[in-house]
């Protein structure tokens, strides 16, 4: 070639692919949360199918049965909600009484006679929180705005979840249409591995909290804690669903009300919940999560930590399903790949 210069041919319609797959991915980035809802509707809908088929075998329409399981949760949370509001009510009512008497009686002095400047009572105190609080009244707009934002997204995940589950094989019908004849049975055979271990994954969340909801019952029993029982373990098992965060305000919240009896029975009440938490996060969940799901433990509390890490609550929730989901994947390609090099060997 005499010329110094070189030419690089680029034909129109590699420059639209590239355009358009930059584009695809600007909107993928945009609408990120989205698609995470809708993953959260799937793995509810994954959930819920094997009870959907079973009341469909019965012959039962897959409408009524999809409605009739949908009710159930519906009813469950209501009991849950109507069982534990009472007793916070009150809770909080009683908290209101006594907390100007604990103030003036106990915090203040204590403060003062470490040189702590404070408040001479209570009134003081709720005056001074008043005026703060007018100075940053745009922060209970951000509130407002968070509180809003999860409505909608329940409801977007709930509506999700209750049309994939009228549905009849909503997902399978779909990867029939995105895999090649060649690989459309193998991707099939994953999926189905794959929703066993999403409904593994969902049993393993109704024993723990179970495990969690009995023990704490039996920790307050055993402390001779007045408040309802009952209401306070319910309100354990359900938010111990929700990892990391929910047991921490299980904790703190159950502690804060069994202060108000004694701070003394609270610090031990507080020590057997952390007990209780390290038995079923350390013992009982990579147990179960290798018996139901088939991943090791290791990787459950490293997939755990990832999803957190990346998306908070809502990462920790979806992080053992797509572990089990991403390890059914890595486990028949590398099965594959070793049945390839022993062919060839």
């Amino acid at each position: 070639m005499n010329g110094s210069h070189q030419l690089l041919d680029i034909s129109w319609s590699t420059i639209v692919k590239l355009a358009l797959t930059g584009f695809l991915v600007y909107v993928v980035f945009l609408i990120r949360e989205i698609l995470v809802w809708v993953l959260f509707g799937l793995i509810i809908s994954v959930l819920f199918e094997p009870v959907i088929s079973a009341l469909q075998k019965k012959h039962i329409p897959r409408v009524l049965a999809a409605v009739f399981v949908y009710l159930c949760l519906f009813g469950f949370l209501s009991y849950v909600i109507f069982a534990t509001a009472p007793i916070f009510i009150h809770e909080i009512q009683e908290f209101s009484h006594r907390l100007p008497q604990y103030f003036e009686e106990r915090i203040s002095p204590s403060l003062q006679g470490l040189g702590v400047a404070t408040f001479q009572d209570f009134q003081s105190f709720v005056d001074a929180f008043a005026t703060d609080a007018s100075q940053n009244t745009a922060n209970i707009f951000k509130v407002l705005f968070a509180i809003f934002g999860g409505i909608f997204s329940t409801i977007f995940v709930i509506s999700v979840a209750m049309f994939l589950s009228l549905e009849n094989r909503p997902v399978e019908r779909i990867i029939g249409l995105l895999f090649p004849s060649k690989y459309e049975n193998l991707a099939l055979h994953i999926w189905a591995r794959s929703q066993r271990k999403v409904s593994g994954w969902f049993l393993i969340r109704v024993i723990n909290s179970s495990f969690i909801f009995f023990g704490t019952y039996v920790t307050l029993l055993v402390f001779g804690v007045e408040a309802s029982r009952l209401s306070l373990s319910t309100m354990a098992g359900v938010l111990n669903f929700i990892p990391i965060i929910g047991p921490l305000i299980a904790g703190v919240f159950i502690a804060f009300l069994v202060a108000l009896e004694s701070p003394l029975q609270a610090l031990f009440v507080l020590l057997a919940y952390a007990l209780l938490q390290q038995i079923e996060s350390n013992v009982l969940e990579p147990l179960l999560s290798k018996r139901f799901i088939g991943l090791p433990p290791v990787l459950v509390i490293i997939s755990l930590a990832i999803g957190a890490q990346f998306w908070g609550i809502m990462g920790a929730i979806l992080a053992i399903p797509l572990a089990g989901v991403f390890y059914e994947f890595l486990r028949d390609f590398l099965k594959k790949r070793k049945e390839e090099k022993t062919v060839v060997i």
